[in-house]
């Protein structure tokens, strides 16, 4: 039998000042703050692309396209999303790449290239005897969601970025009867809690994500002050 074939595709937006990541905002200089979003950005590709067997493209919406082929290149094909917001991306993500069927798809975050290669792998694994596939996020969120075919009542605006988003998503899981696999709970860049354990995480390792690690050298110590006002808060 055919292997069906395995695509990763990328939630993104352009690393537009005052648009990405703007809960680090209050905490980072407005440039750090894009800066840091373009890293995550491009190690988050250098992932997908390093994986073996399995394609990679980039989703985002319209206004973000011209954009982001630009700084990305030839290295993933970006596709624009239908309508405003994640809700409609990620609903986007499952009708465009799953048509045609014998497909398996799995959306990710912009948050994550620090994750091990080898969790990707194993969602893959997760969703072949699933019907979806679900990473989640420590704070009530997901860092990735596959499945094989597209849910269109699976992914609505409600609740999505906030705490129940996975809660929610799970309710629509029961509901449309829909077989759920997990990777292991993981955590993204959110809050600037989240980029001090990435620091220290980085600070080990920094070939897991080096353009994020080089980010932190170069604010290296606006990070420091950060971690110090955390600390005595």
């Amino acid at each position: 039998m055919e292997c069906p074939t395995k695509i990763l595709v990328i939630m993104a937006k352009a690393p537009k000042p005052g648009v990405v990541k703007t809960r680090l905002i209050p905490f980072l200089p407005p440039d750090a703050v894009t800066a840091l979003y373009r890293c995550l950005l491009e190690d988050t590709v250098t992932l997908a692309t390093s994986l073996s067997g399995i394609e990679a493209a980039v989703m985002c919406p319209v206004s973000h396209r011209e954009e982001l082929e630009h700084l990305l290149g030839n290295a993933v094909p970006v596709v624009a999303q239908n309508g405003e917001g994640l809700a409609a991306g990620l609903a986007s993500v499952f009708r465009h790449f799953t048509a045609g069927g014998h497909r398996q798809v799995i959306a990710f975050n912009t948050d994550s290239p620090h994750l091990a290669p080898s969790v990707l792998g194993r969602a893959f694994a997760i969703l072949a005897t699933h019907d979806v596939v679900v990473g989640p996020t420590f704070d009530g969120g997901y860092y990735l969601v596959g499945a094989k075919a597209a849910h269109p009542s699976l992914f609505e605006a409600d609740g999505m970025g906030t705490e129940s988003a996975l809660d929610r998503l799970l309710s629509r899981t029961r509901t449309l009867a829909l077989s759920t696999g997990f990777t292991e709970t993981f955590y993204d860049i959110d809050v600037a809690g989240d980029l001090i354990r990435l620091a220290r995480e980085l600070q080990c390792d920094p070939s897991k994500a080096p353009r994020t690690a080089a980010w932190f050298a170069e604010w290296q110590q606006t990070v420091a002050q950060l971690r110090h006002g955390m600390a005595g808060s």
